[in-house]
């Protein structure tokens, strides 16, 4: 689509006429010979001029070069621009920070596919947490693994597929045998420090329970929430198991409730399922769109267009010029030998 920045500036086109109207001819004294039979000459020649005016030649070509010209600078200066289509760009309004427990404990095959087919642990979550970052086009989502200590895999980013990929190479085990859930929570809030988002959502991944973070997991919850962080928590394999293997659930809530948070079971493939699914609903994609539409001048294209007719109507008087010279001093040069020759003979 094509605009005039400043179209009112076309109300200026017939100024040109106005002034040749309503304004007076130019004037400007010379030096001239008088002649008592002047009145004589400009009679013959169908003049009428006034005393001390200066009558301009002009031309056929000047007279349909002069207003093209004018049109086009007019146009060049009312900034005709090229609107081009609106370019979308979705600002997020959500930072993301997934907290994925991968201590030896994953290892467990105690999931179990639709087929029947035995599953580990870890690649239960792998593949139920791929489709919940798939879903999540438009929030910003962080990568942290943790075991024996707490790894940030990512930064928030909303390039999906590095964060898939780099999940995908993730393995039970990489991080050590144990379960340092407080200092994923205080690793989380580091990763937070420079977001600018309004909501800051860490979702949280165990099958364990804390086994000694320098942090300890309540206390991170605590600062979590002073610092606009909601952790929900979700709570993997079986919770009647003992020793460090157990899920401890009352720590996982408390962690939860801390920040107003929620706390989900995920003991089997389907469990897990709707966990995350319960997640995509009780956190709705929130992003704001921005339409922002390009502009590309045009201006220079009158402008140029005039300059060419300008400096081309100038370059063919100019040879006009030099022709007619030329041929003059010809027709002076045929004539003054012709007049030889007549005189010669005579």
């Amino acid at each position: 689509m094509y605009r005039l920045e400043y179209p009112w500036l076309l109300a200026l086109l017939p100024l040109p006429l106005l002034v040749y109207w309503l304004l007076p001819p130019y004037k400007e004294e010379q030096d001239s010979l008088r002649l008592t039979f002047f009145h004589y000459i400009s009679s013959s020649l169908g003049l009428t001029p006034e005393p001390g005016a200066v009558v301009p030649k002009t031309n056929w070509l000047q007279k349909i070069v002069a207003p093209i010209c004018w049109c086009l600078i007019l146009l060049a200066l009312a900034r005709p621009q090229l609107i081009e289509p609106p370019i979308q760009k979705i600002e997020p309004g959500r930072d993301l920070m997934l907290a994925l427990d991968i201590s030896q404990s994953m290892e467990t095959p105690d999931f179990r596919t639709p087929e029947g087919k035995r599953l580990r642990r870890v690649d239960a979550v792998k593949q139920v947490v791929s489709e919940f970052i798939r879903k999540r086009k438009t929030d910003r989502i962080g990568l942290i693994v943790f075991g024996q200590a707490a790894y940030p895999v990512t930064p928030f980013t909303l390039d999906h597929d590095a964060c898939l990929k780099i999940l995908g190479q993730t393995d039970a085990g990489m991080a050590g045998p144990q379960t340092m859930i407080g200092d994923a929570i205080g690793l989380a809030i580091k990763q937070f420090d420079h977001s600018e988002a309004k909501q800051r959502v860490l979702v949280l991944l165990t099958d364990g329970n804390d086994t000694g973070s320098r942090m300890p997991p309540r206390k991170a919850a605590e600062i979590a929430r002073q610092n606009g962080i909601t952790i929900h928590v979700v709570g993997l394999g079986d919770p009647h198991a003992t020793g460090e293997y157990k899920v401890d659930y009352a720590a996982l809530n408390d962690i939860a409730k801390a920040t107003g948070g929620q706390v989900f079971h995920g003991e089997n493939r389907v469990e897990l399922e709707k966990a995350y699914a319960t997640l995509d609903k009780i956190t709705p994609q929130n992003f704001k769109t921005l339409s922002y539409q390009p502009r590309r001048e045009l201006f220079m294209i009158p402008l140029a267009a005039a300059v060419v007719l300008l400096v081309g109507y100038h370059l063919l008087m100019l040879i006009v010029s030099l022709l007619a010279r030329l041929f003059s001093r010809r027709r002076e040069s045929d004539e003054t030998e012709t007049s030889a020759v007549l005189k010669v003979n005579v």
